[in-house]
């Protein structure tokens, strides 16, 4: 054997040992490495969902603790049943107040809801026109839930200036059977 081909097969047999080692040992780890790695980017993937749903959970505590403010807010607009006749009192002091006659106050039949009961209360008043608008304003701004509905306005033909407003307005109240379950 002359040198050169003892080079040669020096040569062939290093590249053996290269191919060896690379299918063998490199190739192995590299496929290990990459599963390692698609691993990982799964577990960040999930990590970064996890972190978006403890996110939403707070959200969702805040907006839970933001609707029980919002509940008791609106239960303590909410008088218990026998204090209904205080607030239709209220109204028809208002009414009074501002210089209106009560007509009519005839009680209609009570709504059942959820939580609350409505009384709906059909009236007639009659005065000036400013009066009734005075009259809105600060039956609006009373601390218990009302609601004017049905409303029909009408100039009075007998008295210039005169008005006379025919409406019902609704009463809400607490449920006295849910507020003893409540408690």
């Amino acid at each position: 054997m002359n040198s050169s081909m003892r080079k040669a097969v020096f040569f062939v047999v290093l590249m053996g040992i290269a191919y060896v080692s690379w299918a063998y040992m490199i190739k192995p780890v590299n496929a290990n490495l990459d599963k390692q790695k698609a691993q990982l980017e799964a577990q960040m993937l999930k990590l970064s969902e996890l972190e978006k749903a403890t996110l939403a959970m707070r959200d969702l505590d805040n907006q839970m603790t933001e609707l029980k403010n919002a509940v008791e807010f609106f239960n303590s607009k909410l008088p218990p049943t026998s204090q209904v006749h205080k607030v239709l009192e209220q109204v028809t002091v208002i009414a009074q107040k501002e210089g209106l006659k009560t007509k009519v106050v005839r009680t209609m039949p009570q709504k059942n809801w959820n939580n609350y009961v409505e009384q709906p209360l059909k009236m007639e008043l009659q005065g000036n026109f400013d009066s009734f608008y005075s009259f809105l304003l600060e039956l609006e701004q009373m601390a218990r839930i009302t609601r004017i509905r049905d409303m029909q306005l009408k100039k009075d033909p007998k008295n210039e200036g005169v008005a006379i407003a025919e409406f019902t307005v609704s009463i809400f109240f607490q449920d006295n059977k849910q507020v003893a379950s409540q408690s």
